[in-house]
């Protein structure tokens, strides 16, 4: 198992942080930043994002990380051995976002489960969290963590859009994309499911 963006594989992070599962809520507070009533928001911007894409889990991760070399290399390993007990049992961490917020360096990186490569890139990623990045330095963290979820919804809704135009004027459009599995296919109807459901509302 390997990351397709730094090319970094399980074994090697596994190695810095270690084989074992680690059973993690969705949102995990493990620097202790949240105040009572920003934990409630928080929740409720997590259970709002997965009324709205029921095929996907978005998770929140802050922390200290002092003493770890890569947020992108925590982020992969948490997706991959991370089990989120609030999660429903059938989203997988294929299909989970999972932002990481290192609180005493003021920065945030973004991981997402190889299902969501269709729909999600560096560019939106880095949009993201180049959005949020202001509320991190002033440590409005829930703020910030609010200013990643709405932008990647945009961006889930705007690619399920354009795929499904491309299914019904394919010559309109260029090759298909690198990802065209028979899973990645599913979840771009249930995306399309979930988005119906909730409108046009963002």
């Amino acid at each position: 198992m390997q990351c397709p963006h730094c090319g970094f594989s399980i074994a090697k992070v596994d190695e810095i942080f270690g084989e074992q599962e680690l059973r993690v809520s969705c949102l995990t507070d493990a620097a202790g930043v949240l105040r009572r009533k920003e934990r409630e928001g928080a929740r409720r911007l997590l259970e709002g994002f997965q009324r709205r894409f029921p095929q996907l889990f978005f998770a929140v991760y802050f922390g200290t990380f002092r003493e770890i070399p890569s947020l992108r290399q925590f982020g992969f390993w948490l997706l991959n051995r991370g089990v989120f007990e609030d999660a429903a049992p059938l989203r997988s961490n294929e299909a989970g976002i999972l932002l990481s917020v290192d609180v005493s360096g003021k920065a945030a990186g973004i991981t997402f489960g190889y299902l969501l490569e269709p729909y999600l890139d560096e560019e939106a990623t880095f949009r993201a969290l180049s959005a949020a990045h202001p509320h991190l330095l002033q440590e409005q963290y829930l703020r910030a963590m609010e200013t990643v979820i709405r932008r990647l919804q945009r961006v889930l809704v705007r690619e399920a859009r354009r795929a499904r135009r491309a299914r019904r004027r394919p010559e309109g459009f260029g090759p298909a994309p690198a990802v065209t599995s028979r899973e990645a296919g599913a979840l771009l109807e249930r995306i399309r499911a979930g988005h119906g459901m909730r409108g046009a509302k963002l």
